[in-house]
């Protein structure tokens, strides 16, 4: 369920994004008594209490804090600490998580005090920046979707914008430069108070954990001038922000108009379509990331003609393919095979042998959470063909797991035993959607 901003909150967000909207040059000097408001705080509390997520370098996860029941204790003394100005954020945990490219990438967890705090202040000043964020900008914004940016791309395709720059920049969360970056937050907030706190941020000590509970710092501290953690709070808005100047020089300079290139942007994942060449618009690409002290990655970076080949954005495959019935081309976009491959990987784990274990009602509502969740991102578009083969997919899996818990060797007779409809009826299996995600999709 979806938690609703409390109607105080909201009112003070419209106001500061009119605000906002209304005069582009005005700096906001009175924002940090807004960050300390109980009501405030509370919601903040709720919010990080809904994104869950694991406990930082305290070792305070929200069971132990809701069982010991110092949700109050906890925002009081917030409270107490933001309004005196003693509050001091504790060190960043890291953990390394796979990538799907294989590796491993580094994500920091605040603790949970630092989480309030951080939704605190992203609940006052991300309307005063969303109002200046440019209508091609999608990723971590209010009422903008993944589906939002792939139909800006699908329509651009439709337009003859067919020539596909697909940018990667070069560790762009680890090498943002926090002067520029604090540069940018202060064209808009001139209160001391809320810069302080996120140049405490960015300066938190990140310090890793050994197996036999050594620790280590292996980065941020006063002495570092570069990067956001990626797993905080804040980090998505201030990435997100420093990515804007990109949008903004974009627009200034006409970049559409002149080289007939459409940038679309989802943070720091971006595609250029282009209708009149790549390379001046690649050069400027190149050009901007350097003034901003980034880096395109040249071996990560592709340039591709959909008419030919596919391109992976968010986790989709888009291309240009001919329709079935008039012959004409369309922008085709489906699960890439990325994705498919590592939900069926999961649906794998899930239902192996050794599973037979676990009660087969809490398996199904595993495998159950994990599929829905899949398909409520990739349920889009032009999704029916590979929608289909993975329904197939689930079933037969679920089918021969139901065949190892009963020992019954022959396929034939778990088929007869346990069919379609009873896989569904009987045992409460999701059942994946085979129709198009969205009708107009098929243009043919």
């Amino acid at each position: 369920m979806k938690l609703e901003t409390p109607e105080n909150i909201r009112t003070l967000q419209r106001k500061l994004y009119q605000k906002a909207k209304q005069e582009p040059a005005y700096r906001f000097y009175s924002l940090y008594d807004k960050v300390y408001r109980g009501d405030i705080l509370s919601h903040a509390y709720q919010r990080v209490r809904a994104n869950g997520g694991s406990a930082g370098i305290d070792g305070v996860t929200f069971a132990a804090i809701e069982e010991e029941k110092r949700e109050g204790a906890i925002l009081a003394k917030l409270l107490a600490e933001l309004k005196e100005k003693r509050y001091q954020p504790d060190p960043v945990r890291r953990v390394m998580i796979p990538k799907d490219k294989g590796g491993e990438r580094p994500l920091g967890i605040p603790t949970i005090r630092d989480r309030i705090v951080q939704m605190a202040v992203k609940l006052v000043i991300e309307p005063i920046y969303e109002a200046d964020f440019s209508e091609r900008s999608y990723g971590f914004r209010p009422k903008r979707s993944t589906h939002d940016a792939i139909d800006d791309i699908a329509e651009e395709l439709h337009r003859g914008k067919t020539q596909v720059i697909d940018a990667d920049i070069s560790k762009y969360f680890d090498t943002i430069p926090h002067s520029k970056l604090l540069a940018v937050v202060a064209e808009r907030i001139a209160d001391a108070g809320i810069l302080r706190l996120i140049q405490q941020w960015l300066k938190a000590p990140v310090v890793e954990e050994d197996q036999d509970g050594t620790r280590r710092n292996v980065g941020g501290g006063k002495g570092n001038r570069v990067g956001t953690p990626q797993g905080s709070v804040i980090s998505p808005l201030l990435a997100n922000l420093y990515l804007h100047l990109m949008d903004r020089i974009w627009d200034r300079r006409q970049l559409d108009k002149r080289y007939g290139a459409r940038l679309v942007r989802y943070c720091d994942d971006f595609v250029v379509l282009c209708s009149r060449g790549v390379e001046r618009p690649k050069e400027a690409v190149e050009w901007i990331l350097k003034r901003l002290g980034l880096t395109l990655n040249r071996d990560k970076t592709r340039v591709v003609d959909a008419h030919e080949t596919s391109f992976n954005f968010l986790g989709f495959e888009i291309n240009l393919r001919q329709g079935r019935r008039t012959g004409k081309r369309y922008p085709h976009v489906q699960p890439g095979k990325k994705p498919l491959n590592k939900i069926k990987e999961r649906i794998n784990q899930l239902t192996r042998r050794e599973m037979t274990l676990v009660p087969l009602e809490q398996l199904i509502e595993q495998v159950n959470g994990k599929v829905e969740g899949w398909v409520n991102y990739f349920y889009y578009r032009n999704s029916t063909h590979e929608f289909t083969k993975l329904k197939q997919y689930l079933e037969e899996r679920l089918r021969t797991h139901l065949r190892k818990r009963h020992k019954i060797k022959d396929r034939g007779t778990g088929y007869a035993r346990f069919p379609t409809r009873t896989l569904y009826d009987k045992y409460g299996l999701y059942k994946i959607p085979t129709t198009a995600g969205w009708k107009r999709a098929h243009a043919f």
